[in-house]
């Protein structure tokens, strides 16, 4: 008893550290954000950026299907809902990069597609300021949006913990 005491106290690694202060990424150095794609959610619950920024996304797929990340107003979500599910429906298409879904370029946005288990990487320079509908992450395979698959995006102050 004594000696598995001894393991369990060896191997406490002590208090979690705070979130370090947010610093804001540039061109020449982007700020890593990791956002973690499970089966109906997102991770984090919310995605903190500073406007202006650059961000390199590391958008992993840690679910069972292909996800997407869309980043955009509720403009550009409706935008890819209608777009996946004509595919889906109309030309009998599986998710993903698709020719049949496309947007006009001038509904913006960003969009990566992960397949389960994988990892894409993005840079993404954020907005000089909020929209005035704010910015969401959504998942636009058919049927992820309406299970919940969203994250707010918050604009938040150079130096804000998150």
């Amino acid at each position: 008893m004594a000696i598995a005491a001894a393991v369990v106290v060896a191997c406490d690694a002590g208090a979690v550290p705070p979130t370090p202060p947010i610093s804001p990424g540039t061109a020449a150095a982007p700020r890593e954000v990791n956002i973690i794609a499970r089966d109906w959610s997102f991770q984090p619950a919310i995605v903190d950026v500073v406007a202006g920024e650059t961000v390199l996304l590391h958008v992993v797929n840690g679910g069972l299907e292909v996800h997407e990340a869309v980043i955009g107003e509720g403009s550009a979500q409706d935008a890819w809902e209608r777009a996946e599910a004509e595919a889906a429906a109309i030309h009998g298409q599986r998710p993903g990069p698709t020719p049949a879904v496309s947007l006009d370029p001038s509904i913006g946005g960003l969009r990566v597609v992960v397949e389960s288990g994988q990892r894409v990487d993005a840079v993404w320079t954020v907005p000089s300021e909020q929209p005035p509908g704010g910015l969401v992450i959504g998942c636009h395979i058919p049927g992820h949006w309406a299970k919940g698959m969203v994250v707010p995006i918050r604009f938040v102050e150079p130096a804000a913990i998150p």
